[in-house]
C-alpha cells in the first residue's frame, strides 16, 4: 500500500498520523517513523495552513462637540410669609436649595450664564451655584435679563452643583407675585 492509498483511505486522520502509518506498513525502521513524527512536530500545522483570502475594514470614530445641561426641578415656588419676616425690618427673604444643576461638556473651556425672562421684577431673585464638583462658582448673582456668570472654568468635564435661590422682598413693596423663567446657557469662556 502506498502513501497515496493511505491518504485516500483514511479521511479522518491528520497528515502526520497518515504518514507514520504508511511508513510503518512498508516495514520501515521504527527510527524513521520517529524521525518523521519529530519533523512534523517541529514544523506543526503552520506549514500546511493556507490563507485563501483577506479582508480589511476601515472604521472611523468621530466625536462631535457635546454640551448637555440638566436641572432636576422645573417648577420652584418661593413664598415669603410671616414666618420669614422679622418685626422692625423692611427686608424679608426666603431660600431654596433643592435644585441640582448637572452638565457634560467635551469641548473647550466653557462657562454657564443665567438670565431671567422678567424684565422688570418687583422683588429681587438671586442665584448661587453651591459646591460645584468641577469648575468655579461665581458669587451670588441677582437675576436680570442680562447674562451673568454662574459657573466658570468648565472644560471637558461633567459635574454638578446645588442651586441656591434667594427671594428678597421689602415690606414697603407690598404683596404680589413675580414669575421668572430662568435660562441657563453654556457659552465659550
Amino acid at each position: 500500500m502506498t502513501l497515496l492509498n493511505v491518504v485516500v483511505l483514511s479521511g479522518t486522520l491528520d497528515l502526520r498520523t497518515m504518514i507514520v502509518r504508511a511508513l510503518c506498513r512498508q516495514n520501515c525502521r521504527p527510527h524513521l517513523a520517529i524521525l518523521t513524527v519529530l519533523l512534523f512536530g517541529l514544523f506543526s500545522n503552520s506549514g500546511f495552513c493556507q490563507t485563501y483570502g483577506t479582508a480589511t475594514n476601515t472604521i472611523t470614530v468621530k466625536v462631535q462637540a457635546i454640551t448637555m445641561i440638566k436641572i432636576n426641578t422645573s417648577i420652584l415656588n418661593l413664598n415669603i410669609s410671616g414666618s420669614n419676616a422679622i418685626a422692625g425690618q423692611d427686608q424679608m427673604m426666603t431660600t431654596d436649595q433643592t435644585s441640582t444643576f448637572s452638565w457634560g461638556i467635551n469641548s473647550s473651556l466653557k462657562k454657564v450664564t443665567v438670565t431671567t425672562s422678567l424684565a422688570a421684577p418687583k422683588y429681587t431673585l438671586q442665584l448661587a451655584a453651591i459646591n460645584p464638583t468641577v469648575g468655579t462658582a461665581a458669587s451670588q448673582v441677582t437675576l436680570s435679563t442680562t447674562a451673568n456668570d454662574l459657573l466658570t472654568n468648565l472644560g471637558r468635564s461633567s459635574g454638578s452643583c446645588s442651586l441656591l435661590y434667594t427671594a428678597i422682598a421689602l415690606a414697603s413693596q407690598g404683596t404680589g407675585t413675580d414669575s421668572h423663567t430662568i435660562t441657563f446657557t453654556v457659552a465659550t469662556q
